[in-house]
């Protein structure tokens, strides 16, 4: 019994398989069309979200203008685990991520562990991608004088909890059915519905969707930056480090999760035309272009204002409207609602892909691993993740779901970083086009 839960999958019989089909008694394979840009930009979709704004006002209303060298030390470690994601997807060059390479390096036990961790922490992330989503938007829709009744764009605990106005109103306004009254937030459900329909379709119909939104959302942010900058005022920055060094290690939570989503694009394995040499650029070029968009961020915030005025939830808002620029309010609202849906669709790739390489080895039946014949994407665990998503989105709160997103990220980083060492010495490894140095 310990045997089984410890046997390891052999690299050469997880390459097999994957050039066999998916194990469901097809011979249809996803489609091999990611290139280097397309994995980059996967990897800014997933780790630039709407929190970038107000992430960065916390972390430098803690630590001052020298936050910026928490970003770049986060960013160096952050580096570390992208390292051995890359030489792992460089070796074992199939959808699983971090599951298939636990499978590779500890056994069968730590697979199935980490593959339902990989598959909450998706789940769960998106369910509150969605939720934050659903608020940006009809925030954005009341300020143009659009407005959705209360009671379908709010949870029924929010609502009944009577906390804000809207609350009130969505509570005292809601149609009700045997006593029950109908509260759901339709603007969550809708979005889940229009990215699981995206990813559904095809992996270029994907690309394509998220190269545009990584466009537009950098387009805002170089924007804003080079506008910033022009009424930054040097002697804000003047002491660097007020607080010192832990002031700076204040903000470490936020600027970590800030960086989260680069290890999503791993799941793509399977559809780019070179994964042993794309996908460790593709993460690395992702992780150094974020840095430094959040670097230069950092800068132009904590040099505009003083950065004790920073810990607001819209920083941005905050300090242009103090200079008479309130359509930067706009300009942020939407590229907000920009960020959150690519943060979206790069998950809702990631877990149907993992589901399939579970089932692809037996942990789930065979329907997971099913490849549609005209899309080229896992269709039956696609439509499941947009339901597992969906519903509970429609249904659920932030504060419910919000604190349990982390741990999983973590776990995978350490069994990943973990697994590099095991499989310096396993003897049968194949050669890998990239290796941690």
């Amino acid at each position: 019994m310990a045997n089984q839960l410890f046997r390891k999958k052999s690299i050469s019989k997880i390459l097999r398989d994957s050039e066999s089909g998916l194990g469901d008694g097809h011979s249809i394979g996803l489609k091999k069309v990611l290139g280097v840009r397309d994995l980059t930009f996967f990897g800014i979709a997933a780790i630039v979200g709407a929190g970038i704004f107000s992430g960065i006002g916390q972390a430098a209303s803690d630590g001052g203008p020298g936050v910026v060298f928490l970003y770049i030390f986060t960013a160096i470690a952050c580096g570390f685990a992208a390292l051995c994601y890359a030489e792992f997807a460089s070796t074992v060059p199939v959808s699983g991520s971090a599951y298939t390479y636990s499978y590779v390096a500890f056994g069968e036990i730590f697979a199935w562990i980490i593959g339902w961790d990989l598959l909450m922490e998706y789940a769960i992330g998106n369910i509150a991608v969605a939720i934050s989503w659903s608020d940006y938007f009809t925030r954005m829709l009341d300020a143009a004088g659009m407005h959705i009744p209360d009671w379908l764009t709010m949870d029924y605990l929010s609502a009944k909890a009577g906390a804000t106005a809207e609350a009130v109103s969505a509570w005292t306004n809601a149609p009700q059915i045997f006593g029950f009254r109908l509260i759901m937030d339709i603007p969550a459900l809708m979005i889940v519905f229009l990215i699981t329909y995206i990813v559904f379709i095809g992996i270029k119909e994907s690309r394509s969707a998220s190269n545009i939104m990584v466009i537009l959302k950098l387009a805002v942010i170089f924007f804003v930056i080079v506008l910033g900058a022009y009424y930054v005022n040097p002697d804000n920055w003047s002491p660097f480090t007020p607080e010192g060094f832990g002031g700076i290690m204040k903000g470490v939570s936020a600027v970590f999760f800030a960086y989260i989503g680069f290890d999503a694009i791993s799941t793509t394995a399977e559809e780019c035309k070179d994964p042993q040499r794309d996908l460790p650029r593709g993460m690395i070029y992702s992780l150094i272009i974020c840095t430094v968009i959040y670097v230069l961020l950092a800068l132009v915030l904590t040099g505009m204002v003083n950065y004790k005025t920073l810990n607001v939830g819209d920083p941005l808002a905050m300090v242009f409207d103090a200079r008479g620029m309130k359509f930067i309010s706009g300009i942020v609202a939407v590229s907000a609602i920009i960020a959150t849906a690519s943060v979206l669709l790069v998950f809702q790739m990631g877990q149907p892909r993992i589901w399939m390489s579970m089932s692809r080895d037996g942990l789930l039946p065979k329907i997971f691993s099913r490849i549609h014949p005209k899309y080229g994407t896992p269709s039956f665990s696609t439509i499941l993740t947009g339901i597992v998503v969906a519903v509970p989105a429609l249904f659920l709160n932030l504060g419910e779901v919000i604190s349990l997103t982390s741990i999983g990220t973590l776990f995978a980083f350490v069994l990943v970083c973990g697994g590099v060492l095991a499989l310096q010495m396993k003897k049968d490894r194949p050669d890998s086009k990239f290796k941690v140095p």
